[in-house]
């Protein structure tokens, strides 16, 4: 640390850091782009590593989680909170006219495996966990009650009441089907909305377009469920408005009876039969308003937040794990661990190889996108990345940074090598002063 605080080139590394945001593991590249005149040949720029701090140009690693990067994840839920925010309100090439479409915030939970200890709370009181007057003791001789009151930070939440007694089974293997019941209940909704609108499926979509977007989040049980923006929009998508019958009432009754009879099968393995999965029997439909409780920016927010979290809530790790590894060596939670074991026996089977149980361990055999959207629902994160790096761009030419050049009259050429990432351990506390970042560890680095 004290070492680059008197390096002469201090202040263009401290130049780079503040460029990456904070990031805390930067990409560290090596190389050059140069511009030559397309008539002549004639060297006009070159940009090259070699003039830099340590001879690399420090780039932000735009992870999605928070637990990895907290900076490039805060890039990630900003960028993701304009995406649906503009899908409810308009912008970003989005109508304003889209707040009149029906539009309704959907959350599609998983069923029961087993009881967990719970936080249960009524008119702002909070209840007993699982009181069971003369409950009688499981198989294992565990006493099926809990009458603690327990706090929002208990250790033991999520964790299943008998261990023994919990279908782990039954929860890596919704896990791993959850992107394939959400694929159904999309195509199913399509076809009630067509038989609510007396129209033949491949009629729908010149009258209706399904718009959403939704995102994963892991209950502490370690289960994901679903919360989704869904829209209907006219055949050209939200620049037109749906039909008069497609109201948010249709809209919710289509939710009703996609989430009640989809369904998907894992197949039979070993001595064990095939099993049929299904969405649990908690749906909420709320309608999205522009006041109240849930408005678009709370709407936003919520899916934002999420989308940038993992299953680290239940006490797993947020990278992938080795077959070879010991779990034994990790600071998981028994829940955790037993869910991970789990998903690394049955991805040792024939039948299941196509759900990839073993490569998705550290998140409980969920496999899917933790944050998707339709085509049709709004802007794209590509898009939003584009519109800030040309942002960037302008603003290195004004200040004389990048040169102004036809690009119909000059060549560009670029070269670049990966050159390793991070920090040392004084960079990272020095990166961590300048930018104000909190310098912390996830729990299995401890």
């Amino acid at each position: 640390m004290i070492a680059r605080l008197n390096s002469p080139d201090y202040d263009r590394w401290a130049a780079q850091i503040h460029r990456t945001g904070g990031c805390r593991q930067p990409i560290h590249l090596r190389g050059k782009v140069d511009h030559y005149d397309r008539a002549t040949g004639r060297l006009l720029h070159r940009y090259t590593t070699r003039t830099e701090p340590d001879g690399v140009l420090r780039l932000p690693c735009k992870t999605r989680r928070a637990s990895r990067c907290p900076a490039c994840a805060e890039t990630y839920r900003a960028d993701t909170y304009h995406l649906i925010r503009a899908g409810l309100v308009g912008g970003k090439g989005v109508p304003d006219t889209v707040t009149s479409h029906p539009t309704l915030f959907v959350t599609l939970t998983a069923p029961s495996f087993g009881a967990v200890h719970a936080r249960r709370e009524q008119g702002g009181k909070v209840l007993p966990c699982h009181p069971r007057r003369d409950a009688e003791p499981c198989p294992h001789g565990l006493v099926m009650s809990c009458t603690t009151q327990h706090g929002p930070d208990d250790a033991c939440l999520g964790e299943p009441l008998c261990p023994d007694c919990y279908d782990y089974t039954g929860s890596v293997l919704f896990n791993a089907l959850a992107p394939l019941l959400w694929k159904r209940f999309a195509d199913s909704l399509r076809r009630h909305l067509a038989k609510l609108g007396g129209l033949a499926l491949k009629e729908l979509r010149h009258h209706l377009t399904l718009s959403f977007a939704k995102v994963a989040e892991y209950q502490r049980r370690g289960i994901v469920h679903f919360h989704a923006v869904i829209r209907l929009d006219g055949p050209g998508g939200p620049t037109a408005p749906p039909p008069a019958w497609a109201t948010a009432d249709i809209l919710a009754d289509a939710v009703r009876h996609a989430a009640r009879v989809v369904s998907a099968l894992a197949l039979a393995y070993d001595d064990q039969p095939a099993r049929l999965f299904k969405w649990g029997t908690q749906l909420d439909i709320r309608p999205i308003t522009l006041d109240g409780d849930l408005t678009d920016q709370a709407v936003a927010g919520y899916i934002a937040k999420y989308a940038t979290k993992a299953a680290e809530c239940v006490g797993t790790l947020d990278r992938r794990i080795n077959p070879l590894d010991n779990l034994d060596a990790f600071n998981l939670r028994e829940h955790a661990r037993r869910l991970i074991a789990t998903c690394m026996h049955l991805g040792t089977r024939t039948e299941l190889a196509e759900l990839r149980l073993a490569e998705r361990a550290h998140m409980l055999g969920f496999r899917g996108h933790f944050s998707t959207r339709s085509r049709r629902y709004s802007t794209t994160l590509g898009a939003l990345r584009a519109a800030r790096e040309q942002h960037i761009r302008e603003h290195e030419i004004t200040t004389g940074r990048l040169p102004l050049f036809d690009e119909d009259t000059v060549l560009v050429i670029s070269e670049w090598q990966y050159a390793g990432k991070g920090h040392s351990a004084g960079d990272q506390l020095l990166a961590a002063a300048i930018t104000g970042a909190r310098l912390e560890r996830s729990p299995h680095e401890l």
